[in-house]
Parts: C-alpha cells; structure tokens; sequence
C-alpha cells in the first residue's frame, strides 16, 4: 500500500509539472497566435446558414442522446446505483467538452502526420479559430461524448467513481480521436487503396465499436458484480426500472435521427430522406428479431431484449445508412437484433458481465455495421459525398475490395479499442484499484462515492 501512494504521488507530481508547462504554453499560444478573426466573425450566404442550421440541430439531437443513456443504464441497473449512473453519464459530456476541445479535435482533424495522427489546431488556436471548425469541433465533440458514455453500462455497478474520469479522458484525447482520424480525418483507414477505403457513414465504428469495445475491457479488469455468475449458472440481476430504460430507449430512437441524417453534413443532400428512412427500419428490424428470438428460448414476451434489439439495429444501420437501400436496412436490422443476442449469451457463457449490454448493442452491433457497408452498398451514393465514384457493395456487383477494406477495419477498431481500453483499466487498476470495496459495492455506489442516494424516501441495500 505504501508502495502504492508513493507511485501515486510521483504520478501526481508529474501530471501537475506537466500541466504547468501545458499551461504556460497554452497562454503563449493564446496571446502570439494569428487567430483568422475574419473566418471567426463572418456573414454567411444563405446557403451556408441553412447548413449551419441543420448541423447544429442535428448535434443537439446527438447530445440529447445523452439523457437517453442516462436513463437506459439507470433502468437497467439497480436504484442503489442511480446517482452514480447518472453522473458517469454527466461527466462524460463535462470532462469531453474540455478535453476534445483542447486537444482531442487536433489529434483527430488536425495536420496529418504519416496517416496516424493529427498534429495541429491546440485548443483550437491559429488557423482553427474558424467558424467552420468550430462547427466540425462541436459535431465531432457529440460523437465523442457517445463513444464514452457507450463503457458506462459495461463497467456499472462496480467502478470507482475517479476511475471512471480518468477512463473519460483518456477515451476523449486518445482513443476516440486516433482512431477517428484513421477513419475520418485523412488517416490511413480511409486511404486503402481498396474500394473508397474504409467507410463508416456515421459511427458503427468510430463511435459505437470504440465504446463497446473499452467497455468489453473494463468489464473483463473488473470482473462481474457480486451475485452475478453462481455454481457455474449466470444469475440476472434486474434493473430497477424498466419504465427508464424504455424511456431512455425512446430518446436514444428519436436522437438517431441527428446522429445519422445530420452526417451528410448538408441540407441540401436529399439524401437525408433515405437515411432517415434506413434508420427507422433497422431500428424497427432489430427490435422484432431480439423480441422473437427471446420469446422463441424462454416464451416470454422480454421488453429488456427488445430494447436492446432496437438500439443494436440502430447501431448497425449507422455505419452504412446512406449507402443502401431500404430493404437493407431491414435486412441489417434483423442481423444486428441476432447479433446482439448471440453476444449477450456468448459474455454470459464466458462469465462477463455487462449490466446494461453495451458491448453486444455496441461492440457487436457496430462491427456488423461495418461490415454490411461492403456487402448491401448499392452505388448510387459517394464517398460522403452525392458525387461519383460511389460506393459499391459486394451485392451489387462491386466486388470484393469495399468488403475487404471493411474488414480491415473492423480488425482495427477491435485491437485499437480493446488494447487501449485494457491498458488503460489495468494500469489504473495497479496504481491505485478500480472496483469499489465489497461492503461499498453491497450497499450501492450512490452513497459512498456521492453521499447522496437517487430515491432518498426509499432506500433498500438489496435494491
């Protein structure tokens, strides 16, 4: 324990040092740089307003998402651990907020650097004092804030708190941003010299993949809650409130409709109408499949499957939504609700547990997505773009290349998310232990680690 405090303490001293110099060279930058105050002040045309228009509101639709995991992780874990949920879920838009702004939007839009990272635009300074970066920083900013509060539902129930803020940065200035540029950001994922490169519309990848899968890691540092797995048998632990969980269901549904239409990234691209389309069918699709094949093993009528079954549709359907055609979509849909449940019994099988099922929604709803762009794409739309050349998938004659540039993605995206994500808990894990106490654990985090339960006229430690 000694030994411990001691690396702690180094850690803490290195961290401030590091933070002063930070410090004293970001108010260098902030009084020399040459910020371009005619971009940060200008008048736009008509068309530029209409654009700016729809993007903004499509990222307020993507940060009201936030309130939808909020309350679908709160119903799906027990009301001792409510407050705790509830403010992972806030301090991931807190501590993205600052974190993307200062450093994480350089690394994923930046400069490119050998296709790997971004090396310009710190704390937006200089030539990114933009009005149009500034738009791309907060779009990007939304889906960043999603990829972290993705690992919330992973790691319930059982993380401490502080944790949990370090895990929140390192997801907004490495994990998430990396690869983003790789995908997105001129990296060397979008510059395979098969198909267009690898693609990934709007985040089955970039987004949804990256947190399923930290989330897969931290599950497996942390291992399961207490009461979870018995005598070789997975015993569930239910939610406290599926009126919540289906709620934040319902909003998590509703902001889809900025998360993937809004990634056309202009009002003018009819294109939306079909990606809105795409979008409600797989969600559709994926909550019939999970809902049957629920009802088929247990002859249940199950509302914590079909909740899932309806977000993993809308996870597979992100990544390929512009590119398909609406029987597709349906298609992805009833794949992605299969999907999701084959994980969920796989991680149970393996004894790992995920209270809210992040990583199958997530994790493995995503790389299906990723993967259907290179089999349904129907080449009648771009590189993210209404212009040629258009992406086309294997069913439609396009070959073999776009898929193969989908599954080098995926392979990617796997090693990158969980590698990082199990770094990052094991050496959080070493230097000073991630999972609470037991007797904190049993009595629920909202006490000991906020001081205050959610419900307070009903407090239960076996809730």
């Amino acid at each position: 324990m000694q030994l411990r405090d001691k690396i702690m303490g180094i850690v803490m001293r290195v961290g401030l040092i590091l933070g002063a110099i930070y410090g004293v060279w970001f108010l260098w930058m902030a009084t020399t740089g040459t910020a371009q105050a005619a971009d940060a002040s200008r008048l736009g045309t008509t068309e530029e307003a209409i654009n700016y228009v729809w993007i903004l509101i499509s990222a307020f639709l993507v940060l009201f998402m936030q309130p939808g995991f909020a309350m679908l992780g709160a119903g799906f874990t027990r009301a001792k651990n409510a407050s705790n949920f509830m403010m992972k879920n806030m301090m991931d838009l807190v501590i993205g907020s600052l974190t993307f702004f200062m450093v994480g939007y350089a690394i994923m839009m930046g400069d490119d650097f050998g296709g790997i990272i971004g090396t310009s635009g710190w704390f937006m300074l200089g030539d990114f004092y933009d009005v149009d970066k500034y738009l791309n920083m907060f779009w990007l900013l939304v889906f960043c804030a999603t990829a972290a509060t993705i690992v919330a539902g992973a790691v319930a129930e059982r993380l401490k708190f502080k944790a949990y803020l370090w895990y929140s940065v390192i997801v907004s200035v490495i994990i998430y941003p990396v690869y983003g540029h790789w995908v997105w950001g001129g990296g060397w994922l979008a510059n395979l010299p098969l198909g267009l490169g690898a693609l990934d519309f709007a985040g089955s990848g970039a987004v949804h993949a990256i947190g399923g899968f930290v989330g897969l890691a931290g599950a497996i540092v942390l291992g399961p809650r207490f009461g979870r797995f018995f005598n070789g048998r997975s015993g569930a632990i239910p939610g406290h409130s599926m009126t919540l969980a289906a709620l934040g269901t319902f909003i998590l549904w509703f902001g889809w409709f900025g998360f993937n239409p809004g990634s056309t990234y202009d009002a003018y691209h009819l294109r939306i109408a079909v990606v809105a389309v795409n979008t409600n069918l797989a969600a559709a699709a994926g909550g019939i499949m999970a809902l049957s094949i629920a009802h088929w093993k247990t002859k249940k009528w199950d509302l914590g499957m079909l909740i899932n079954g309806v977000l993993a549709g809308l996870v597979a359907v992100t990544a390929p939504a512009a590119w398909i055609e609406g029987w597709s979509a349906i298609v992805i849909g009833l794949i992605g609700g299969a999907v999701m449940y084959g994980s969920v019994k796989i991680l149970e099988a393996k004894r790992i547990d995920d209270p809210v099922g992040a990583v199958s929604v997530h994790g493995a709803g995503g790389l299906w997505g990723l993967l259907s762009v290179g089999l349904f794409a129907d080449g009648t739309y771009g590189n993210y773009s209404t212009e040629g050349p258009f992406v086309t998938g294997l069913f439609y004659g396009g070959g073999g290349e776009q898929l193969l540039a989908q599954l080098i993605s995926i392979v990617v995206v796997v090693v990158w998310a969980f590698g990082m994500g199990y770094l990052t808990f094991k050496l959080m894990d070493k230097a000073f232990g991630i999972r609470v106490p037991p007797e904190e654990e049993l009595q629920g985090l909202d006490i000991p680690e906020h001081g205050a339960p959610a419900y307070p006229d009903f407090v239960n430690v076996r809730s």
